[in-house]
C-alpha cells in the first residue's frame, strides 16, 4: 500500500511538472496568467481605455496618474513584439471590453536584422486586422515607435516603420496615429537622452510626460 501510495505521489509530481512547463512553454505565459490572477481578484469594468504592447506601457505603472479623468487598463507587457499581442489578444484585449484601445508595439521587433520596416507593417495589419474582426467599432490608436538613444542605429527603420504604419492607419476608420517620435528628437533630429533612464531604452517622467500632452486629446472621455 506504501509503495502504490509513493509511486502514485511521484506519478502526480511528474504531472504537474509537466502541465506547468507545457503552460510556461509559450512566450510571456508568466506575464497572461499573471493578468488573469490580477482579474480574478479584481475583474476590470468593460469599457476602459486598453493599453496594449511592450515595456514603454508595461514601465507606466502610474499612468493613471497622468490620465486621471480616463479609466485606463494597462495590459502591456515587457519585450512583446507585435506577433506577442497578436498571440495573446484574446487574452490582452477581447476579455475586457474595451472602449478605446492604445497599442504601442513595434518597436522590440526592429531589433532583429532580418525583420524590415514592411515586415513590423505586416504584422501590425495582421493585429489590427484580427482586433477589427470582433470590435469593429472601437477605436484604435498606434502610438508611433519611439528614438530610443540605445537603438539610434536602427532609427532609420524605424522611422519608416513609422511612416508605413501612418498610411495604413489613414486609409481606416476609427483609426489614429500619435507620431510621439517627433517630439523625442533634437534639433539635429538625434534622440533626446533626458527623456530616457540610464538604459536609454525606457523613458523616465519627462518621456512620459510628452506622451501625455501627445495622448490625452486623442482619448474618449465617453
Amino acid at each position: 500500500m506504501k509503495l502504490r501510495k509513493a509511486l502514485a505521489y511521484i506519478f502526480l509530481s511528474i504531472l504537474l511538472t509537466t502541465v506547468h512547463s507545457l503552460v510556461y512553454a509559450q512566450p510571456f505565459a508568466k506575464e497572461i496568467a499573471e493578468f488573469k490572477k490580477q482579474d480574478s481578484a479584481h475583474y476590470p469594468a468593460a469599457g476602459q481605455i486598453l493599453l496594449i504592447g511592450s515595456s514603454s506601457f508595461t514601465r507606466w505603472t502610474d499612468v493613471q496618474d497622468y490620465f486621471p479623468s480616463y479609466p485606463i487598463l494597462n495590459r502591456g507587457f515587457g519585450g512583446s513584439t507585435i506577433p506577442d499581442v497578436t498571440l495573446y489578444v484574446e487574452d490582452v484585449v477581447f476579455r475586457y471590453a474595451p472602449k478605446q484601445i492604445i497599442v504601442y508595439c513595434g518597436e522590440n521587433d526592429m531589433v532583429s536584422d532580418t525583420v524590415t520596416a514592411e515586415v513590423v507593417l505586416n504584422r501590425f495589419k495582421q493585429l489590427f486586422t484580427t482586433i477589427r474582426s470582433r470590435l469593429q467599432r472601437v477605436p484604435i490608436v498606434y502610438i508611433s515607435m519611439k528614438p530610443s538613444p540605445s537603438r539610434e542605429l536602427i532609427q532609420g527603420k524605424v522611422r519608416e516603420g513609422n511612416a508605413l504604419i501612418r498610411a495604413f492607419l489613414k486609409k481606416q476608420k476609427r483609426a489614429t496615429f500619435i507620431d510621439v517620435y517627433k517630439e523625442m528628437i533634437d534639433d539635429e533630429g538625434k534622440p533626446m537622452p533626458d527623456l530616457f533612464v540610464e538604459d536609454n531604452l525606457h523613458m523616465n517622467k519627462k518621456g512620459y510626460a510628452i506622451w501625455q500632452k501627445m495622448m490625452e486629446p486623442h482619448l474618449m472621455k465617453k
